[in-house]
């Protein structure tokens, strides 16, 4: 690209971003005109900038301001929705501006420790001084806010450069960044994920070098990081990055660690990369939002394989039973991650169950069978059938459509059993009270077992009339009673 394309490029850039930005001004002059008649400057800051820069403007602001905390809050109260001063300790306010989340952060010049990545809060008095303390430089652009509804873009740090080619660089030298605050490691990577852009090779080598300052982070805030990463348009660009660096060895080792293993079929160099690549065919079976669910299951559904690998006679591999051994890892390293239970029982149970469907043949299963399917998927039926489809990475074409065929087949099985029957609340045909009424008994475990025993007749035999329902338990408690 010669300069005259770069310059002319970057005023289009930015012209794109001044009109995004006029789409706000219902929010953003009225907010300049009340700082600016107290003696304050206010500027739009950070994420908020590049992501009008590159088109992808949200519905949350972040602005910049020489103002203290407690006349930030103030301020607001006029003029906001609601009002939040949780982070005003730490030089936030927050509010809710019609349908904008605004955050107001006073000038920062804050000093770490290098031991922990909280930092002694001192405020500024420059925006320069607070845009060099910023993690990069893309993120170190800002927008001043005047009361006419003029917009001025201040960029010290040249941040736009950094923009236009698709790089994510520090403001100083990257070492000194990520003493101060470690987790700015893996937010390159996440941006990487988010952007589609590369690490400047001096950020690149600095991580590796200090790749071990991570451990000083919190699991929540490595969390947060990590469904963002996993969230993002160039997710598999943000994976590979993190195993690179050497990251995923502190934040997530089971994925590095399936590099050691081959694949079964012979046909990726490693289930590290079949797993990237049932990642991103997920990914494209994808319908609305991104699934943070489905994508972390694909990414981990093959991790229990390194510790099931077998070599057979011929040369042959194995991994038996690696979807129960993926399934107990998958617990074990989301709940030290200290993930909701909810996602980590979700995610575990696919990888439980991704491998369930080769079992079905060529449509060989009874109806009891995939009754089965369907109760033990049950809400994750939909990113079940995902996740398997996803999972076929053969590149024998003849292979990957009989496989596709055959699962067609049975979710056409699935969808005919649904119309017959309440397939997606398999219940059985006599509930509780019916039981202790018939049996004569009253709550306790026997009412547990006998409910049980009437749920595996009705997933093998189907829905059945009261009458069959009742004869089925008496004979079953016939055999329970001792005499």
């Amino acid at each position: 690209m010669t300069d005259d394309q770069r310059a002319e490029r970057r005023s289009r850039l930015l012209a794109s971003a001044a009109v995004a930005l006029r789409s706000l001004d219902d929010v953003l002059t009225p907010l300049a005109t009340r700082f600016t008649d107290r003696g304050h400057d206010l500027y739009l800051v950070g994420g908020s900038v590049r992501d009008a820069v590159l088109g992808r403007l949200g519905n949350d602001l972040d602005f910049t301001t020489d103002a203290r905390p407690e006349a930030i809050f103030e301020i607001l109260k006029g003029c906001a929705d609601a009002v939040w001063d949780t982070g005003i300790d730490f030089g936030t306010v927050s509010a809710q501006i019609g349908d904008q989340m605004v955050e107001i952060t006073t000038f920062r010049a804050d000093m770490y420790d290098q031991v922990s990545r909280n930092p002694t809060v001192t405020f500024g008095d420059t925006l320069d001084g607070d845009l060099i303390r910023r993690d990069f430089r893309v993120n170190a652009m800002a927008v001043r806010l005047h009361s006419d509804g003029q917009q001025e873009f201040c960029d010290p740090l040249d941040g736009l450069s950094d923009l236009l080619a698709g790089v994510i660089d520090t403001p100083a030298a990257p070492e000194d960044s990520f003493n101060d605050d470690p987790l700015r490691m893996l937010r390159g990577v996440r941006f990487v994920s988010q952007l589609g852009f590369v690490l400047a090779p001096r950020v690149f080598d600095a991580i590796v070098a200090m790749v071990d300052q991570i451990d000083r982070i919190t699991v929540e805030r490595i969390r947060v990081e990590l469904d963002k990463m996993i969230l993002g348009e160039h997710l598999i660009d943000g994976v590979d990055l993190l195993v690179e660096t050497g990251l995923a060895e502190h934040v997530l080792p089971e994925i590095p660690g399936m590099k050691l293993t081959i694949d079964e079929h012979h046909q990726h160099k490693d289930v590290y990369q079949h797993s990237l690549t049932v990642l991103r065919q997920a990914v494209d079976l994808e319908t609305g939002d991104p699934d943070l669910v489905l994508r972390w299951a694909a990414l981990l559904h093959d991790i229990g394989k390194p510790a099931t690998r077998r070599h057979e006679d011929g040369g042959g591999v194995s991994f038996h039973h690696h979807e129960v051994v993926g399934a107990k890892m998958v617990r074990k390293r989301m709940r030290a991650l200290k993930y909701p239970k909810a996602v980590v029982e979700d995610v575990a149970q696919l990888v439980f169950l991704h491998l369930r469907f080769h079992g079905y043949g060529e449509g060989r299963w009874t109806d009891s069978a995939v009754r089965r399917y369907v109760t033990d998927a049950g809400p994750l039926l939909d990113r079940l059938h995902k996740l398997v489809r996803a999972d076929c990475t053969t590149r024998n074409k003849r292979r990957a459509r009989r496989l596709q065929e055959t699962y067609d087949d049975l979710e056409h099985r699935i969808a005919v059993l649904r119309e017959a029957e309440d397939l997606d609340r398999v219940r059985p045909d006599l509930d509780g009270n019916a039981i202790m009424e018939l049996l004569g008994i009253g709550p306790g475990p026997l009412v547990g077992k006998a409910w049980r025993h009437l749920k595996e007749l009705r997933l093998d035999a189907g829905p059945m009339s009261r009458d069959d329902a009742e004869a089925e338990l008496k004979a079953w408690w016939a055999a329970q009673s001792p005499d």
